[in-house]
């Protein structure tokens, strides 16, 4: 699937401490370069001026209307009509479709501090998204449903970065399923960074479960 001359793109940073989003257009393409305007900020309006080797993730939309993003870097200027930034842009496989829900859900283990009062419990989720997550349970626990609970979340990106997200949720309800005691619980005070962290780590995390499952049929 090319991406088409026209296309709008929403560059969003993928290792900045500010909530930034970028739009532009695809004026060019090659096999694995994409060459697009310069873009616009979408807070302030005014054109950006990309740093070469910045890390974005970006997001398209098709002409059927299906939606899809990728990691893209940017590798250069180039002069023409009109001036132009080079981004990088991997193979289709590389595209993660975007699901038409609030926030994707991966299963994915990912390591959890539940605290609730003076118990503390180091934990596992089997799956997370930025809304929430659900938690393994392998023994009894003193939290129930409807509890507020302060959870610490610990993404380990591919990079070997490590982010921790501390944030307010709410045990919603507690379940078995396969034999197994599950939490549901929502996120309920997390800040917009921690959210474009968690939002990053899925994405990544879909990227490599779905290298892995072509990887799987060769």
């Amino acid at each position: 699937m090319d991406i088409k001359i026209g296309t709008l793109l929403q560059l969003e940073p993928t290792h900045s401490t500010r909530i930034e989003k970028f739009r532009c257009k695809v004026v060019e393409q090659t096999e694995n370069i994409i060459y697009i305007d310069y873009p616009t900020n979408v807070s302030t309006k005014k054109t950006a001026f990309l740093i070469d080797g910045t890390e974005f993730r970006a997001t398209f939309h098709t002409e059927d209307r299906q939606s899809f993003a990728f990691n893209t870097q940017v590798m250069g200027r180039k002069s023409g009509n009109i001036p132009m930034i080079k981004l990088s842009c991997p193979a289709e496989t590389d595209f993660i479709k975007i699901q038409r829900r609030e926030y994707v859900r991966v299963e994915t283990p990912v390591d959890v501090a539940l605290q609730l009062g003076n118990y503390r419990y180091q934990l596992v989720a089997e799956d997370i998204s930025a809304g929430g997550l659900a938690i393994d349970l392998k023994g009894p626990v003193a939290f129930k449903d409807g509890d507020d609970v302060v959870l610490t979340i610990v993404l380990p990106f591919s990079n070997g970065e490590m982010h921790y997200v501390v944030t307010d949720a709410i045990v919603v309800r507690i379940f078995e399923r396969d034999n197994t005691k599950i939490a549901s619980i929502r996120l309920t005070d997390t800040d917009e960074i921690d959210q474009q962290h968690i939002v990053r780590f899925c994405f990544e995390r879909q990227l490599l479960i779905r290298r892995k499952e072509l990887n799987e049929t060769v």
